[in-house]
Order: C-alpha cells, then structure tokens, then sequence
C-alpha cells in the first residue's frame, strides 16, 4: 500500500491521503463482488472548461483543465468474451456482454452503453475483439466526478473503460486516435457533441488548462498547448446542485443550429464545412445570411441536410442566429484568455470569463436562473476575477477564478447569497488541475 500512496501523490499530491481511502474502500468491493486476485486500477478525470462553451464540435478553440475529481476503474481480465460491469452507486445495477466483432447498444439509458462503445470501437480499430474484464467503477462524491454536473462525468467514464480495454489489448494509444475514438463511442449513447472532454482527460497536466483547436489537421493530428494557470488564483467550481440530461434533445438541437447556419452559409462560402470556416469573416455580413429561427423541416424541403442528430423533432426551431454569434465570438474569446493568461492579465481574463457567461445566457440559452445566480454572488466578492457556467449547460456548475487569501471568505459568502435568492445549497470546492487517464497501479486483493 506504500507504493500505492506514492503513486496517489503524483496524481492527487496533498489529497492523496484522502484518496487512499477511497482507493482501499474501492479495492474492498471489487474482492466482494469478483473474488482475489490481481486488480488493474484506471482513472480517468473530469473537467471544467475555463473557457471555450459549444466550440468544440464546431471546429474551434477550448480552453479545458482537469480535475482532481475522476472515475476510478478497477478491472481485472477474463478469458470467456463476458465483460461484468458493477458500481459502487446503488442506482447502476451491475450489466454485462458478450465482445465480439459487432457489439450492440443496450436500450437508451442502460450505462453499460459506456462500455459497449469503446469496446467496438476498439474492435474496429484492432480488427479483432477485445479483451473482456470484470470492472468495478468508483464516481461516487466527493472522490468522484459528479453526475449531470456539466463536468463531463459521462466522457470521464467512456475514456476509464476505454483505457482498460486498450490497456489488456496491449494498444498503447496516443491522444488524438484515443479521443476521437472515445468520441465516437459516446454514440452508442445517443449524444453528438466534440472531442474536447476526451482530449482534456487524456492529455492533462497537473497545474495547466490545455488550449486545443479542434481542427485537425491533413494528418488528423490536433494543435494543443499546456497553459499554466494563473499564479496567486484558484480556480474555484460551484456546482448548483441542478442537473441536467446529458442525452436530452436540447443539446442536439444547438448542435443542429450550427449545422444549419453552415449549410445556411454555403452559398456564400462554397467551402465550408463548420463555422470555424469563417471566424475571419465580419459579423455583421455574416448575420445577414442567417435567420432567427428555422426547422429541420423547412431545410429539408429546401434541399438542406443536417446529418445524423438523435432526437430533433422536424418541426423544432432552431435558432440560428443567436447560436453561430455565441460561436463566431466565443472562439474569440477562448483566443484572447490564452493571450491573456501568457501576459499575466488577470482583470482581462475575467472580463473575458463574463462575457462568455452571457453569450451562454441570451444567444445559446444554455444557463439557467440558478446558474445566474451563482455568478451574480461571486462577482459581489471583491477580487474575483470573473464567474462563468460550465459544460454543456442547462444546469451544473459555475467556476470563478478566485484569488487565494479569499477562498473561505468566497465559499462561504457566495453559499449564503446562493441559498438566499434560490432556496438550494451549492457545493463549493477548488479545482486542483490534475493529469491525465491512465493506469494508476495493479494491486492485489
């Protein structure tokens, strides 16, 4: 267990005592329900993105960090094709499949789609099934990464059971192959959406957020840049205690929108194929082609595709304007913080941390009135530099950039005005930034 605790200070540093609990607790179930032996431990963590909101899937820039909150894996192979999954959560009762050539989803909803997907994809890339394991995963609070959060629980867990089953095939993956396969297996549990999660828990580095243009390139490699987060501020997440659904239609009904004014914008512009194309282009000339609203049918019946997007309603309106500005400016935004945190402009950050919250508010619609309140009470404490939501939206969390002296003073302060205007208690907690997925140790149980 001393080589075990070595390792957890490498990923945790100060929290690893706390950890080994966890880890000990974790260890404790996985003998219980698969019996001894040797056990694999994987982590993968979540995250918040400091800046850089629905830009991903749109070719453009993010601006993510790791947190030292994660899904843990413990995993052991099997020789009979039986992959057995348990979970130390009460709600997700253990399931378990075959692998083979041609691995299919469960039923919406079922979290083993978790697993189905990195399995066959993997397949696909190796040409032949997978090894099969038993695993236990451990995401419970306040260890684990919260559900529904807006922290990118569900990425967290796709590259975990990614990790293992690359891991007991002997793949030693590199960071772009890895999270665009870890994207594509998310299908199998009904959301499209980019490869910034996958990249930011795969390429993490303890102390830094990672730029990443989500544009690849004509060899499929992707531009990232570690980006040290500021000295003399913490990086403070408030989670609002409202959760969302992370397969619900509205996110792929933002998805649509862009997608819309893309097709929307290729008249003018012959090559483009997502709104990265023209971030050069002025705006104003750009809002002229593009409507407030339209529906997935009025495109169709004008020629227009949209691809593959589970669970649009043809008749939804999608508002195409408002979402393609938050996009044009918001990969803007993500360039200038990069920009600003390399010449040490806290005041600036900030500023650019504000703006991003109400682009996320009135064009994407994606806060909500708790989401607004959390940030309305961090920008009362006198030296924070800015408050923003983060993830997908519709609930979750908020982050401010917290100077270092006033983190009591900011939890408790921002707890009180929150319950004050909302009746609801927010967990409050510094992000440490930490690394990246991979196996931690294998110990024996």
């Amino acid at each position: 267990m001393a080589q075990l605790l070595d390792e957890l200070t490498e990923i945790y540093g100060s929290g690893a005592g706390a950890q080994m609990a966890r880890y000990r607790a974790a260890l404790d179930a996985f003998r219980a329900a698969y019996g001894p032996g040797p056990v694999h431990l994987l982590r993968a963590p979540g995250r918040v993105n400091l800046i850089g909101e629905h830009t991903d899937y749109n070719h453009g820039y993010v601006l993510p960090v790791a947190l030292d909150r994660d899904v843990l894996l413990l995993a052991r192979p099997r020789s009979d094709g039986q992959v057995r999954l348990a979970n130390v959560e009460g709600d997700f009762s253990p399931r378990s499949f075959a692998v083979s050539d041609a691995i299919s989803s469960a039923a919406a909803g079922d979290w083993s789609n978790y697993a189905r997907g990195p399995a066959q994809e993997l397949t696909r890339l190796l040409g032949a099934p997978v090894p099969a394991f038993d695993g236990l995963v451990s995401a419970a609070p306040p260890f684990g990464v919260p559900r529904g959060a807006g922290v990118s629980s569900s990425s967290a867990l796709t590259v975990a059971l990614a990790v293992a089953f690359a891991h007991f095939a002997g793949w030693r993956w590199q960071g772009a192959e890895m999270a665009r396969l870890c994207s594509d297996a998310e299908w199998y549990v009904g959301t499209r959406g980019g490869i910034m999660d996958q990249f930011i828990a795969l390429l993490a580095q303890r102390g830094h957020a990672l730029f990443l243009d989500c544009r690849p390139d004509a060899d499929g490699d992707f531009r990232t840049r570690p980006i040290p987060l500021p000295a003399g501020y913490r990086l403070l997440v408030m989670d609002s205690g409202v959760r969302h659904a992370n397969t619900r239609n509205e996110f792929n009904q933002r998805v649509a929108a862009c997608r819309a004014g893309v097709a929307l914008l290729r008249p003018e512009y012959p090559a483009i194929t997502h709104l990265r194309d023209v971030e050069n282009a002025d705006w104003p000339t750009l809002e002229a082609q593009l409507p407030e609203e339209v529906s997935v049918a009025t495109l169709r019946a004008e020629g227009l595709a949209l691809g593959d997007l589970p669970n649009v309603p043809d008749d939804a309106p999608l508002r195409v304007r408002a979402c393609c500005r938050h996009v044009w400016t918001e990969n803007r935004r993500v360039l200038e913080t990069v920009d600003a945190l390399d010449r040490g402009d806290i005041r600036r950050v900030g500023e650019l941390l504000d703006a991003a919250h109400a682009s996320a508010r009135n064009d994407y619609r994606i806060s909500t009135p708790e989401l607004d309140a959390l940030t309305a009470a961090a920008r009362q404490i006198d030296g924070v530099a800015g408050a923003r939501l983060t993830g997908a939206g519709w609930g979750g969390c908020v982050i401010a950039l917290v100077p270092d002296g006033q983190v009591d003073e900011f939890t408790a302060q921002v707890g009180r005005l929150y319950t004050r205007e909302t009746g609801r208690e927010a967990t409050i907690f510094p992000c440490q930034a930490g690394p990246g997925a991979g196996l931690v140790a294998v110990a024996e149980v």
